[in-house]
C-alpha cells in the first residue's frame, strides 16, 4: 500500500486539525510519499535504537521522538487523545466507566465518568488492569463512587486540573505523571489520586489505533515497551 493512502486514511479518522495548539503530530520531515508500505509499527515512544531505517515500513508513534527518524515515521498525539473512541475513551472502557462529558472543556482533553460503584469494585477494576498503581486519599472501601475523571497520560502533574477536579465535585481523578506538589495539593483540596503512570494510563488506546489501523492492507504491530525498558 502506498505511504500517502495510508497517511490520508488515518488523518481522515484521526485529523490532525484536533491537535493542541503547537503539538508535535504528523511527520518531522518529509518522506516519500509514493514508496510501498508492507507493515506499519505502532509505539508509544520511539528511541534511537527502534529506528533501523526499515524498508517499507511505516512507524506509528502517539509521543513526537526527539530525534529525526530515517524510518517514515507519523505521530498521532493530543489529537488521538481528544477524538471520540481515541485514548481517553479507551481508557474509560477498561475501567468499565460510563463517560457522560468532557473533562476540561476549552481542549476536550479527559472524560468525566459515572460510576456507580462501591470504591473496592471500582479499585479492584483497577489493580486487575495495571501495576504500580498510587493512591492519594485512600477511600473506605464501602463508599459509592459517582463521578470519575479520567485523563490519559500526563494529567496529575497539572495542578489546575487538580482543581478543577474539585470544583468539578468528582469523587477521583485517574491518570498518570503525579508530583509530589500535586499529590499534596490533592491532599488540601481533600480529592482522590489515582496514578496508574503515563504508560500505562495511554497503552489501552494504542491497542484500539492498532485495531483502526488493522482496516488497512499491512501488517500491523504494537510494540508495547515499557518505561523502564529502557533502563534494562
Amino acid at each position: 500500500m502506498i505511504l500517502k493512502e495510508i497517511i490520508d486514511f488515518i488523518d481522515e479518522k484521526i485529523p490532525k486539525s484536533l491537535a493542541l495548539k503547537r503539538d508535535e503530530v504528523g511527520f518531522k520531515k518529509d518522506y516519500e510519499l509514493n514508496q510501498n508500505i508492507t507493515s506499519i509499527k505502532v509505539y508509544m515512544d520511539l528511541l534511537p535504537e527502534d529506528d533501523g531505517g526499515f524498508e517499507n515500513t511505516l512507524i506509528i508513534t502517539h509521543h513526537p521522538p526527539l530525534f529525526i527518524p530515517k524510518t517514515p515515521t507519523y505521530t498521532i498525539h493530543s489529537n488521538w487523545d481528544i477524538i471520540e473512541g481515541g485514548a481517553c475513551d479507551s481508557l474509560a472502557n477498561t475501567l468499565k466507566l460510563e463517560v457522560i462529558d468532557y473533562f476540561y472543556t476549552d481542549t476536550k482533553i479527559g472524560r468525566v465518568c459515572k460510576s456507580n460503584q462501591k470504591f473496592s469494585e471500582l479499585k479492584k477494576d483497577i489493580l486487575d488492569n495495571f501495576t504500580n498503581v498510587r493512591i492519594v486519599n485512600n477511600l473506605d472501601d464501602e463508599k459509592l463512587i459517582d463521578k470519575v475523571g479520567i485523563i490519559s497520560g500526563f494529567g496529575l502533574k497539572n495542578s489546575e486540573y487538580i482543581k478543577l477536579s474539585k470544583n468539578k465535585d468528582l469523587d477521583i481523578l485517574i491518570s498518570g505523571d503525579l508530583t509530589q506538589e500535586t499529590a499534596i495539593l490533592a491532599k488540601n483540596l481533600g480529592i482522590t489520586l489515582i496514578d496508574l503512570n503515563h504508560h500505562e494510563s495511554e497503552i489501552p488506546g494504542l491497542y484500539v489505533l492498532n485495531d483502526i489501523l488493522k482496516e488497512l492492507d499491512v501488517d500491523i504491530e504494537v510494540i508495547d515497551k515499557k518505561p523502564m525498558d529502557v533502563l534494562k
